[in-house]
């Protein structure tokens, strides 16, 4: 499951436009931040995920956050400033699990590598939607996770949300605050809307005589969604965010995708006891088996480089984004490497590693790093501003600081992880099945950690 918000630059306290997503996926499905640069080809054909499809003579300068096993991205930025986020939906339009087509991840990689503005990323989109469908498996494990694909695409000046039912879409330009999650939102008040899709809706009888076309009334698979707790996330993103009104930055959009549990619930917070309703998702076993896996924040400048805010790991909470610019040439994937399967020395087992030894009795271990950690973010924040401060920095000063961030928080990792295991925590609070589903998960990465 994931969540996705954007705060158009009418909205924001610097005027420029503000994007943030987690991604929830399963608990060792690592993903990767991967620079793709600007490419010419006369490659006929591309290969995606499942299925391949005519290439185009030039791509985009693409930075996306992706699963190590899938050809596209949960979330990315192009060198134009475009920046989209996916999410999970569920509808009734049935998937036939066994017909090759796109994913929503590989719908994403492709719009950032063809697009030049948002507007042209949800013509792309939606153009490969109608010819290629997305009836594709999106789980990693799980073999049997099938869904249709909702997207918050934007740029420096203009943002939109675009919401899909099998080869079915509807969209609308977002002006202000807008959230979304693992539901249907789009009612009657659409901008755009495929051909087709109300009569479709008719014959099935989702749309009764004289009733008012919405689209997710007509598309909407309503057990499914709200299994997907996207009612209450949403809800909660909304909140802060209209809350943020004219204040907006992307510090406080970080602090949005690390909010974990019940805002409203008093006492320390531990992942044993989290469910669906997290922001910051932590994965428990059947009922909550996903985990943020990625999350990312863009501050979209219509002059000059955006700054694309990434993890690189799971559990924002835990971890610090750092900052990344396009286009650009330093790789934020610990220096070069993907992640697999199995804990290995990329960023996103090195961080993990800390996050899953402070399972063991979570608000005691975060304590011993929570100050360091808030004090890192902020440095990087104030030497990102700082160096737009200037005027327009050059290339070589933005990787330059990249690449310094990214040794910084490396060394971070590594510190706080030696400190939380010579505290030789007690395991609280008592939560055996909890604690076994974690086992198990650490076996199959290859990890020896208490949970």
């Amino acid at each position: 499951m994931c969540d996705t918000f954007v705060a158009t630059p009418d909205f924001t306290a610097s005027g420029h436009l503000i994007f943030g997503k987690n991604s929830d996926r399963e608990p060792n499905e690592a993903q990767a931040i991967v620079r793709y640069p600007a490419a010419e080809t006369d490659a006929p054909f591309v290969q995606a995920t499942y299925i391949r499809i005519p290439q185009v003579p030039r791509t985009f300068e693409v930075l996306l956050s992706r699963p190590f096993h899938m050809w596209g991205g949960e979330m990315g930025v192009n060198e134009r400033g475009v920046v989209i986020g996916n999410e999970a939906v569920f509808t009734r339009v049935g998937i036939d699990r066994k017909t090759p087509a796109l994913t929503g991840m590989d719908l994403l990689r492709f719009a950032l590598e063809r697009s030049a503005s948002a507007t042209a990323a949800l013509e792309t989109v939606t153009d490969l939607l109608e010819r290629y469908g997305q009836d594709a498996c999106g789980g990693y494990e799980n073999r049997r996770m099938f869904y249709h694909n909702s997207f918050l695409i934007a740029d420096p000046n203009e943002a939109y949300c675009l919401e899909t039912a099998g080869r079915h879409w509807a969209a609308l330009r977002v002006r202000g605050f807008r959230s979304i999650s693992n539901g249907l939102t789009i009612e009657s008040d659409y901008d755009r809307i495929s051909g087709g899709c109300i009569d479709f809706a008719r014959r099935r009888g989702w749309l009764k005589r004289g009733a008012t076309f919405s689209f997710r009334g007509c598309f909407s698979d309503v057990f499914y969604t709200h299994l997907s707790g996207s009612r209450l996330r949403r809800e909660r993103t909304t909140r802060a965010g209209l809350a943020a009104r004219g204040r907006l930055t992307a510090a406080m959009a970080m602090d949005i995708l690390r909010m974990e549990g019940d805002p409203d619930r008093t006492g320390p917070f531990h992942p044993a006891r989290s469910d669906m309703g997290s922001i910051c998702m932590h994965a428990t076993g059947l009922f909550t088996p996903s985990q943020t896996a990625g999350s990312l924040v863009g501050e979209m400048r219509p002059a000059g480089p955006s700054t694309c805010w990434m993890t690189g790991t799971s559990i924002p909470s835990t971890a610090v984004f750092l900052p990344l610019t396009l286009p650009g040439t330093t790789l934020m994937d610990a220096g070069g490497r993907m992640p697999a399967a199995r804990a290995d020395d990329s960023l996103w087992w090195r961080h993990e590693r800390l996050y899953r030894l402070c399972l063991t009795n979570y608000p005691s271990a975060v304590e011993a790093f929570r100050r360091e950690q808030a004090e890192l973010q902020d440095a990087f924040v104030r030497g990102e501003r700082t160096l737009f401060d200037g005027g327009a920095p050059t290339a070589a000063a933005l990787d330059a600081y990249s690449a310094d961030c990214l040794t910084r928080v490396l060394e971070a990792y590594r510190a706080w992880h030696d400190r939380v295991a010579a505290l030789r925590l007690k395991p609280a609070p008592r939560a055996p099945l909890y604690r076994r589903r974690w086992r198990r998960w650490n076996r199959r990465a290859g990890l020896s950690l208490p949970a």
